[in-house]
């Protein structure tokens, strides 16, 4: 892991780092690591970076007193995109102008994304924890694309201890779902035009934690309230800070 930058400001630091290509971002207190503090991994949704969620990053920091990293999934940021990737947003387009269903086609890319995620994140929890930066229970928070790589990073990292999903539910996923064992909360857009109900809803019950929520609320794809970003901090801490 190369750390490229160091910024500190009002309490927090953020410091860029790369790791096997992959841009990421970890924003924690100022002073010296403490032992015990809890980490959460924040993965952006599709068409985002990892600092999409740097105003979410500092709350955890400054709120807290978590530290935060985020990565840019493959193909968005300051990654290059693959053919697969062009292609993609070309037929999504294509699919748009024409006003046809999007939900399979954005299923099926998303899963090929998780696929390259899914290690990435293993290899920057290792190597944070060799630095010394991993000192206490660490939780996840992703929505949409972010689910998507998030489900099958729970479900096969036995360091996250709690997890909030949600804006996703296809067949596909249920497999890792039912691996996932950690406390969850999980949030649905009611009106949600990318995600079918239906699919969502099994996705939730194909869950295997014994305690998950489910946080339904009406509206589309991009309007969950704001009170529930708040309830999903609010669940990591409670998980997290009195595991």
């Amino acid at each position: 892991m190369d750390f490229t930058s160091e910024i500190s400001s009002d309490g927090v630091t953020q410091r860029g780092f790369t790791l096997g290509g992959v841009p990421g971002v970890l924003w924690r207190p100022d002073g010296p690591p403490l032992d015990g503090r809890p980490s959460v991994l924040l993965a952006h949704g599709g068409g985002g970076n990892r600092l999409a969620v740097a105003e979410r990053a500092r709350r955890c920091v400054l709120r807290y007193g978590f530290a935060a990293v985020a990565l840019d999934a493959p193909g968005h940021g300051e990654r290059p995109r693959s053919a697969q990737d062009e292609r993609f947003v070309t037929e999504i387009g294509e699919l748009l102008a024409a006003r046809r269903p999007i939900s399979a086609w954005v299923a099926r890319h998303t899963e090929a994304l998780a696929e390259r995620a899914v290690p990435e994140w293993v290899a920057v929890l290792d190597a944070l924890d060799a630095a010394g930066e991993l000192l206490g229970p660490v939780g996840f928070w992703g929505l949409s694309l972010g689910s998507v790589v998030g489900i099958p990073l729970v479900a096969a990292e036995p360091r996250i201890s709690a997890g909030v999903f949600g804006l996703t539910g296809h067949t596909a996923q249920a497999e890792a779902a039912r691996r996932v064992g950690v406390p969850l909360e999980f949030v649905l857009q009611w009106d949600d035009e990318l995600v079918p109900r239906e699919g969502a809803l099994a996705l939730f019950g194909a869950f295997g934690s014994r305690e998950k929520t489910l946080h339904a609320n009406p509206g589309g794809h991009l309007e969950v309230p704001e009170h529930e970003v708040a309830a999903s901090e609010r669940f990591l801490v409670r998980h997290l800070v009195h595991e």
